[in-house]
C-alpha cells in the first residue's frame, strides 16, 4: 500500500499541495481529478523525485519512502505527457539502453528482456523505427515498456490522453487497466473525465491544493448526487 501523509509543496509563496493525506492500494487505480494547476501532476512529480515536497511524506507497503532514491531503486515509473523518449534510438534502443544502463544487465539479456517487452506491447514490428515515426498511441506504449523493464512497483501516467488523438483514450484504459491487473499501484493525473468513465478506480478529486471529495468510480456513475462535487465538475459547471 501507498501512503501519502500531510503532503505540502509551494511555489512563489502560492500553496500547490495543502496537508494531501491518501492511501492506495497494489493493484489499485487512483485518479487525480481537476482542472490544470490544482496539484494534481506536483504530487506525481514529488513521488518520482522531479520535485521536493516542502514536508510531508510517502510510505510503502509500511517503510517510508526516501524520495532520494526512488531514481536508484525505480520504485516509481513516470509516464509524461510528451513520452520523453530517445528520439535518436530506434525503439528497442529506447529499451535495451535503459536496461543495459541502469539495471546493468549483459547486452544478450536486455535484448531478450526488450524484445519480450515490445512483444507485449505489440511494437514487434516497429523495432528499428525511430520515435518520430510512431504513432502517438505507439510512443506512450514504447513509454510503458520502457518504464516497466525497470520492475517498478508504482506507475505515474501525467495527463496520459493530452498528447493522444481522442480516439485512443479507450486504449490508453486498457495501457492503465492492466498495469493494475498486475498488481501495480497506478496513479494518473487527468482532467479528462471521458478516460475517467473507462478506469475502476478511486477518484481524488483536487481543488486549490485539496483533495474535496473521494469516490470510486462505480459508486460515483451509480449515485452521482452522492459526490456532487465530482458531479458538478464532470458536467463543467
Amino acid at each position: 500500500m501507498l501512503k501519502v501523509k500531510n503532503l505540502n509543496k509551494s511555489f512563489n509563496n502560492k500553496k500547490i499541495l495543502d496537508e494531501i493525506t491518501l492511501e492506495v492500494k497494489m493493484g489499485e487505480i487512483a485518479v487525480f481529478l481537476g482542472e490544470s494547476g490544482v496539484g494534481k501532476s506536483t504530487l506525481l512529480r514529488i513521488l518520482a523525485n522531479l520535485e521536493k515536497p516542502d514536508s510531508g511524506h510517502f510510505e510503502l507497503n509500511g517503510e517510508r519512502l526516501k524520495l532520494e532514491t526512488i531514481n536508484k531503486n525505480h520504485l516509481v515509473g513516470m509516464i509524461f505527457q510528451n513520452f520523453n523518449l530517445f528520439e535518436h534510438m530506434t525503439t528497442l534502443e529506447n529499451i535495451v539502453f535503459v536496461i543495459e544502463k541502469v539495471e546493468k544487465k549483459s547486452h544478450d539479456a536486455a535484448m531478450q528482456i526488450a524484445l519480450n517487452l515490445l512483444h507485449q506491447f505489440c511494437l514487434t514490428e516497429k523495432i528499428n523505427v525511430y520515435p518520430s515515426d510512431l504513432s502517438g498511441g505507439q510512443k506512450q506504449r514504447l513509454a510503458i515498456a520502457r518504464s516497466l523493464a525497470l520492475n517498478p512497483q508504482i506507475m505515474c501516467f501525467d495527463e496520459p490522453t493530452s498528447a493522444l488523438d481522442p480516439t485512443l483514450t479507450n486504449f490508453v484504459a486498457q495501457n492503465i487497466k492492466a498495469l493494475a491487473k498486475n498488481g501495480l499501484i497506478t496513479l494518473v493525473a487527468t482532467h479528462d473525465t471521458i478516460l475517467l468513465q473507462k478506469l475502476p478506480a478511486t477518484i481524488f478529486l483536487m481543488k486549490n491544493g485539496k483533495i474535496i471529495e473521494k469516490a470510486k468510480t462505480a459508486d460515483f456513475y451509480a449515485k452521482q448526487e452522492a459526490f456532487p462535487c465530482i458531479k458538478k465538475f464532470i458536467q463543467g459547471d
